[in-house]
């Protein structure tokens, strides 16, 4: 089945947050990229060429619209600005066949965050997040708030059926 891009978001978490707490939906996501590459060892020996796997290197790409005040955007600011690590799944939106959602967790250290301003368009907001060891596959058994499409048909309505209730006397 082809998946669509708007079906995987990232969550972010501070890594002192409290126990307990929810995940922060990064508000106004328009595109995230998840990269793995391997620092390959090549070497010549007398026998000839030595190709062998080194290390993995993982990190996330996050785009999203500047949202005033939006937690999730200010997770990943707050970070790169204290020093902090960040927790992050990247989502897959479309429950699996347990009704849950399978994901990639890791700990981020925030490497860059880049913040445009055009003038005909929306503020943007950039981040690349490093990934500091290795990643773990697992699935979230619910989402956190807003972390859902905001659906953008119309229900049918009879006429009258919704507005304003005149107060009774």
């Amino acid at each position: 089945m082809l998946q669509s891009g708007k079906d995987t978001i990232l969550l972010v978490q501070p890594e002192d947050a409290t126990v307990g707490s929810d995940a922060l939906v990064v508000a106004e996501q328009t595109e995230g990229t998840y990269s793995i590459e391997n620092e390959l060892v090549d070497e010549q020996s007398k026998m000839g060429r030595i190709l062998a796997y080194g290390q993995n290197s993982e990190s996330f790409e996050l785009t999203c619209y500047g949202e005033k005040n939006d937690p999730g955007q200010m997770a990943v600011m707050q970070a790169i600005k204290k020093k902090k690590r960040l927790k992050v799944w990247e989502v897959d939106l479309i429950p699996n066949t347990e009704g849950a959602y399978d994901a990639t967790f890791a700990y981020c250290l925030v490497e860059s965050v880049e913040k445009a301003s055009p003038g005909d368009n929306f503020i943007e907001l950039s981040a690349t997040l490093q990934v500091e060891g290795e990643s773990a596959e697992g699935v979230l058994s619910e989402l956190p708030e807003g972390a859902t499409q905001k659906s953008n048909v119309t229900e049918f309505e009879q006429p009258g059926e919704t507005g304003v209730k005149e107060p009774t006397p």
